[in-house]
């Protein structure tokens, strides 16, 4: 079975139709179309149900995932083993939310260059959801994010859990600023406390999901937000931003997931790289014991 025909399944079931994944693959619809068709008679069965709205798994095309998931994710291995650059022992892929890349995580790369010399790096950017599946997929080994997912397949380890507080900066003088509110998204759990913590605060206007970008945007033009204290400390210490009297404190948790299958020496040392740069970034006060969480925590898909 070609590996191709298993990508463009999984990512139709992604997309929920066969226009979705055509372009992701970059392919024409009718392509995806024929694919599908030869898949299926390969398979023996139907894979998915046709609709105007798009398509649904049958019960075949439900156990066939996941047999295409991993067919998907071994392939991967074995083409990314094959082409390491010359001198190097392994590689080892990450992933992380941009804004943990802005923030600490471009530490990493030049701690595991200094320790770990002999492990080529490929790091890329994602959100919770597509680390979770390049995860699952192979095309990652490890991924930092605000906001794990539990697998079967998959470890989870809290980094750093750091402090969210409530920061104000006023307006640059001689402008005509309004203060706002700057709400900042910092995952699943922030949302959930913020909810708790403020059941009658009206939707903000301004919503950012960078949190580097919206600390930007407070000290350029003033407002009120949540933000770490680690990354206010030196901006605290200037007058540039100050705290909100009174104002509740949030945990901001940092967890590192990993695939059981990764190279072992190559994980390890990338986790402490990880842990090193967490303390240093958070310090002592905030960096949390490196902790495998149970999968059940998070919930099973």
């Amino acid at each position: 079975m070609d590996v191709e025909f298993a990508r463009t399944f999984l990512l139709v079931v992604e997309t929920g139709s066969f226009a979705g994944g055509a372009q992701r693959l970059n392919v024409t619809q009718s392509t995806v179309s024929t694919r599908i068709k030869v898949l299926e008679e390969q398979v023996g069965a139907r894979l998915f149900v046709r609709s105007k709205g798009g398509v649904a798994l049958t019960p075949a095309g439900v156990h066939f995932q996941r047999s295409a998931t991993a067919m998907v994710r071994v392939w991967e291995q074995a083409r990314r083993d094959a082409t390491l650059p010359d001198g190097f022992s392994t590689a080892l892929r990450i992933g992380g939310e941009a804004g943990l890349w802005n923030r600490w995580l471009h530490r990493w790369v030049p701690w595991m260059r200094e320790h770990a010399g002999d492990i080529a790096l490929r790091c890329e950017v994602g959100l919770p959801d597509g680390l979770t599946q390049s995860l699952l997929e192979g095309l990652l080994d490890i991924a930092i994010t605000y906001s794990p997912q539990g697998r079967l397949a998959l470890k989870i380890e809290l980094l750093v859990e750091e402090e969210l507080v409530a920061l104000e900066a006023d307006p640059p003088k001689g402008t005509r600023g309004r203060g706002e509110q700057v709400y900042v998204d910092w995952g699943d759990e922030f949302r959930r406390q913020h909810r708790m913590a403020f059941p009658d605060l009206p939707a903000p206007a301004l919503f950012i999901g960078l949190g580097t970008l919206g600390f930007d945007y407070l000290l350029r033009v003033g407002g009120i937000g949540y933000f770490p204290k680690s990354l206010a400390e030196s901006y605290l210490v200037s007058g540039d931003v100050r705290l909100v009297p009174g104002a509740s404190m949030f945990h901001l948790p940092v967890y590192a997931v990993y695939s059981v299958d990764a190279d072992r020496r190559a994980l390890e040392l990338a986790r402490a790289g990880l842990r090193a740069i967490c303390s240093d970034a958070a310090g002592p006060s905030a960096a949390a014991t490196a902790a495998s969480v149970d999968n059940h925590k998070f919930g099973s898909p």
